[in-house]
């Protein structure tokens, strides 16, 4: 989903069940390298998908996280904020999600480039060893679910795309 400066999408190998990912529209490594506006709407736009995911997966909490430069893990030259869902005592406890953000695991532009297919179902932990890639069929449903989800939550009189 596109807003001001922003948007979502899907992950492509998910560390856990609703794993998005929002990046500023304009390609820029840092998050220094952002405007105010960019960085505004990057953070916001992170809120407004929180707001719904909290609702569809039933979250307790999230780990929102920013990689930013490769020496941090980052593996796309590209601001991107990892959102995701966590519930109390998850597949993620005991700081996995880090350990998994610092792995292979975490590796988006590695999974970006694989072509394999796979699905996961919303409830469902999966193991770390048992996460597949997903086709872009499967992330560009799951990413219309996702919009128009998003879309039902704006309840706070915010233009259309925008936050």
């Amino acid at each position: 989903m596109r807003y001001h400066c922003t948007y979502d999408e899907a992950e492509y190998k998910p560390l856990l069940p609703g794993h998005v990912l929002v990046s500023p529209l304009r390609v820029k490594p840092l998050l220094a390298d952002l405007s105010h506006e960019e960085l505004s709407d990057l953070l916001l736009t992170v809120t407004r998908v929180q707001k719904t995911l909290k609702r569809l997966y039933k979250a307790d909490a999230f780990n929102v996280a920013i990689q930013d430069g490769e020496p941090a893990g980052q593996s796309v030259k590209h601001v991107h904020c990892h959102v995701i869902p966590r519930l109390k005592d998850d597949a993620g406890g005991d700081d996995k999600v880090h350990e998994w953000l610092k792995g292979e695991e975490g590796n988006v532009g590695k999974h970006q480039g694989e072509v394999e297919g796979g699905q996961r179902n919303a409830g469902e932990w999966a193991k770390d060893d048992e996460r597949k890639p997903r086709t872009m069929e499967v992330m560009q449903e799951e990413a219309k679910w996702l919009r128009s989800e998003i879309e039902r939550d704006a309840s706070d009189g915010a233009p259309p795309g925008r936050l």
